[in-house]
């Protein structure tokens, strides 16, 4: 198993189940983490829950560039260096027909999910060590269409676009661009989408997906972050311009 000793890895969305759980393996690795999110609260409380000598946070709006610039010195500042990232900031936006679908909040959605990883990107390679990775979070509705998310589905399909173009001008450097696509996932951000899409389909949402994944059931925050782990680590050394589907045979 490869060892993570000594890496820095930076954690967009790092409140949240996914981030926090990726934050975790890190350190069982034995790399240090900057958490960053929008939920100063949060933020804390994910921190408090990690060894205070590999974990730090700092609030960031990932689609501002002043705010993602000063999350980079940040990260350089506490831990020296930046070895890897992991783009997983995200939002929900509106369920609706497309008729009537908000215009701000399709602009909105895109903006956290597609310019948050455009700006880490730009911003975070300038500061990275050679040979590291960065993973950025997409989605299985990144490989498919449905009715209903509009904002949230184009930008996931754009996140593996704008992967794609990173991984090629990375990897002069040694730095390897992947994309995660989890499926349907057992955390807070999910039950508000079921939530939000039961009314529209007619039936109880999470009983919908399940249908609709093989394996029959979500899947958990942590086995998405193996995954993450995995881009991130050397187990994936010769990987990079690729999408890693986690979502239970979904999208097959």
């Amino acid at each position: 198993m490869t060892s993570m000793a000594g890496m820095t890895v930076l954690i967009s969305g790092g409140a949240g189940s996914v981030g926090l759980a990726t934050a975790r393996l890190c350190i069982a690795e034995g790399a240090r983490v900057m958490l960053a999110d929008l939920d100063e609260d949060r933020l804390k409380q994910a921190c408090d829950s990690l060894p205070p000598e590999r974990a730090a946070w700092a609030v960031a709006d990932v689609g501002s560039p002043d705010a993602v610039r000063a999350l980079i010195a940040a990260t350089v500042d506490r831990w020296g260096r930046i070895d890897a990232m992991v783009s997983n900031a995200g939002t929900i936006g509106p369920i609706a027909p497309l008729a009537d679908y908000d215009d701000d909040a399709f602009d909105d959605v895109l903006r956290v999910h597609l310019k948050g990883a455009f700006l880490l990107c730009k911003y975070g390679l300038q500061a990275m060590n050679d040979g590291g990775s960065i993973v950025i979070t997409s989605s299985v509705a990144g490989l498919r269409g449905d009715a209903g998310p509009f904002g949230y589905i184009a930008a996931k399909h754009a996140q593996v676009g704008l992967m794609r173009a990173v991984a090629k001008e990375a990897a002069h450097r040694r730095i390897r661009v992947n994309t995660v696509h989890p499926g349907p996932i057992d955390n807070s951000f999910q039950l508000e989408v079921e939530h939000r899409l039961t009314p529209v389909i007619g039936r109880d949402a999470t009983d919908f997906f399940n249908d609709r994944i093989p394996l029959g059931r979500h899947g958990r925050p942590e086995e998405i972050a193996e995954a993450i782990l995995f881009l991130v680590s050397d187990r994936s050394s010769f990987m990079t311009g690729s999408t890693l589907v986690a979502d239970g045979g979904m999208s097959s």
